[in-house]
């Protein structure tokens, strides 16, 4: 298990900002429908070595020393056979407006967006077009984020109508949980992904059985909270300890305290290897990695070196009755053509379908009616079972 981390104030997406880095069960039967095909030969990828930790030990909140787990062996890709998965693309999955969150207008390189009470400026390199609305309703936005315009920039929030507090409650697929102004112009939620949310709260709550689910840099925690509110035993993995402990805040604030979650704080890597290792099982897998990042310990992601692996892994920790393995990719210069072959190829002989495309979210206007243009936010490859 990861080390137990301390509640603080979160940053954002880049290296410590809660989207970073990256239950023992038992081992894989010897058949099942969605059974792995084993590994023939190692391929020639690049193995992901993480550093060896630098950092002292760490003291949870039991007073009790955590050292960092020892180092695993870096451990080569499979080279997997069998047909490959059934394939469906262009995917567009669309996020349209609620009474807590809608996107309101978008143009001219920045979005204005409706966050439970607050009216939100932020840059918005996809928004090439120009607005719709008129200034007067950007002018009566309640924050503006200003500074680096670039996704992991740094900057600062402005507030032009009055001083707001760092955080405010909402509320998202029933789930409650605290909003708040980052360094690194993030929220605490990204409302795109509430079309992945939504599909395995409808699989978790359908089911029929226990569902175990595995949130991979799982940053403020509302997706492990929506799964663990349907049903599911969920596993939430973040380098950040700034993250766990905003997931731990809105778990509180929920009233969610006695739902089964385990709240982790590790390198995703090194966490899904020992799990590998471990015969550890899970239905669905939902991964959220960033373009770059580092874990508690100095290890080093970047995307492109190391996403195969992952996958790979995610793979052999699927359990034999596995739902689905969902991967977003934010900020990459890589058409999901990409990483819908990845996925493809990872899935060899384990039948099911994979779908790939686009996250969007759909212009709703000041009052949420209006159909407005559909702002692309990342793209996405998933694998389900069936």
């Amino acid at each position: 298990m990861g080390a137990a981390c301390f509640p603080a104030l979160p940053a954002s997406h880049p290296p410590d900002d809660g989207r970073p880095i990256v239950k023992d069960r038992p081992r894989r039967p010897k058949s099942g429908p969605a059974a792995p095909v084993k590994a023939r030969t190692p391929s020639s990828a690049q193995a992901y070595r993480p550093p060896a930790a630098k950092t002292p030990a760490l003291k949870p909140a039991s007073g009790k020393e955590t050292r960092p787990a020892p180092e695993l062996p870096a451990r080569p890709l499979m080279r997997r056979e069998g047909a490959k998965p059934a394939e469906r693309l262009p995917v567009i999955l669309e996020t349209a407006g609620s009474d807590q969150y809608r996107l309101i207008d978008s143009g001219a390189g920045e979005k204005l967006e409706q966050y439970g009470p607050y009216r939100i400026v932020r840059p918005e390199a996809q928004a090439l077009w120009q607005r719709s609305l008129p200034d007067s309703i950007w002018d009566k936005a309640d924050a503006l984020f200003t500074g680096d315009t670039d996704e992991d920039g740094m900057g600062r929030w402005k507030f032009p109508r009055a001083a707001l507090g760092e955080t405010w409650p909402m509320q998202l697929l029933g789930v409650d949980f605290h909003g708040r102004f980052t360094a690194f112009r993030h929220v605490g939620v990204f409302p795109e992904q509430l079309a992945h949310w939504s599909w395995m709260k409808e699989k978790v709550e359908t089911a029929g059985r226990p569902v175990k689910v595995l949130n991979l840099f799982g940053y403020t925690g509302v997706a492990s909270l929506v799964a663990a509110s349907a049903g599911a035993e969920v596993t939430h993995v973040d380098a950040s300890k700034k993250a766990i402990g905003w997931a731990r805040e809105n778990q509180t604030l929920g009233r969610m305290d006695k739902l089964p979650i385990r709240w982790i704080c590790e390198d995703a890597m090194k966490f899904i290897q020992r799990e590998e290792r471990r015969g550890s099982k899970y239905d669905i897998i939902l991964t959220d990695p960033p373009k770059f990042g580092r874990g508690p310990n100095g290890e080093v992601w970047h995307l492109f070196d190391h996403l195969p692996l992952m996958l790979d892994i995610c793979r052999e920790i699927l359990s034999p009755r596995a739902i689905g393995l969902v991967l977003t990719a934010y900020s990459i210069r890589a058409s999901f053509y990409s990483i819908h072959e990845l996925m493809r190829e990872t899935m060899r002989g384990a039948g099911g379908t994979v779908e790939s495309g686009e996250l969007v979210i759909r212009e709703s206007g000041t009052d949420g009616k209006e159909a407005g243009r559909a702002l692309s936010t990342s793209l996405f490859s998933r694998w389900i079972s069936a």
